[in-house]
């Protein structure tokens, strides 16, 4: 009586047998440009009475210093 091998096949072959063959290639990621007005993170150095007047607003004080900057930059034009 034979003994039959615990793998019929080898590695490669049950490995490509897992996995079906691609069928047509996948379009290639659109890149995308980014988004206009999108916020980037900083660090700033201000000076510590600039950075309380802001706190002392409660939250929502980093979305003020960006009006107050915006503000600066077109009165400057």
């Amino acid at each position: 009586m034979a003994i039959t091998p615990r793998r019929p096949m080898s590695a490669k072959d049950a490995a490509e047998a897992l996995f079906k063959p691609v069928k047509k290639p996948v379009a290639p990621a659109v890149e995308r440009q980014a988004v206009p007005k999108t916020r980037e993170m900083v660090t700033l150095k201000i000076d510590s009475d600039v950075l309380a007047h802001f706190q002392s607003g409660g939250p929502g004080w980093q979305e003020r210093v960006n009006a107050t900057l915006r503000a600066a930059m077109n009165d400057k034009g």
